[in-house]
């Protein structure tokens, strides 16, 4: 007896007939498996997705602070009087440039992105994180400030809170907003 080798790899006695339909596609319980896989894989992904999302904005969120530390700095180094006072910056879009660069003025002092200088509120937060600015005045100038960020929808845009002063030294707080007894990052 002698075998004959099919392309479909089934075997049949040379001197008989089988008849059989070659299967094209692929059956319901294949696509089960592959959508299966497929949704396991998934699950396994996205919490981790969202993990790496929340550390870069809050990677993001303390750049910012350091920034603005940075132009509070530059602000309080040139000295301009403001109407009220002198020192640093009354409100954070003053260290902006939303009223022009040409020249740089006490409510205008470009030495800040405007999309950071105006991330005030939730509405208009940077990478998840808004700013809140406090002068601090001694009756006649401003001598210093604390800054604040928090995360937009705490858990989801970030997890931990940032506070800043007039010493630079950046802190977080995980469960409320950072104050100066929360601990420095590290």
């Amino acid at each position: 007896m002698r075998w004959i080798l099919l392309p479909f790899d089934f075997r049949i006695d040379e001197g008989s007939w089988v008849n059989m339909r070659r299967q094209k596609g692929f059956s319901l319980i294949e696509l089960l498996i592959v959508v299966a896989i497929i949704l396991i894989i998934a699950a396994i992904a996205i919490p981790n997705l969202q993990r790496a999302k929340m550390s870069a904005n809050e990677a993001a969120a303390v750049q910012a602070m350091r920034s603005i530390f940075t132009a509070e700095a530059s602000y309080f180094s040139q000295g301009w009087n403001n109407p009220t006072s002198v020192g640093f910056s009354n409100k954070l879009p003053d260290l902006g440039s939303s009223a022009g660069c040409n020249p740089p003025s006490l409510t205008s002092a470009c030495q800040l992105d405007d999309v950071i200088a105006n991330a005030t509120t939730a509405a208009t937060g940077k990478s998840g994180y808004f700013f809140t600015y406090t002068p601090v005045s001694n009756g006649t100038e401003n001598v210093g400030f604390t800054l604040n960020g928090d995360p937009v929808q705490r858990g989801s845009t970030g997890s931990r809170s940032f506070f800043t002063d007039q010493s630079g030294i950046v802190r977080q707080n995980a469960a409320a907003p950072a104050t100066v007894a929360d601990p420095p990052i590290q």
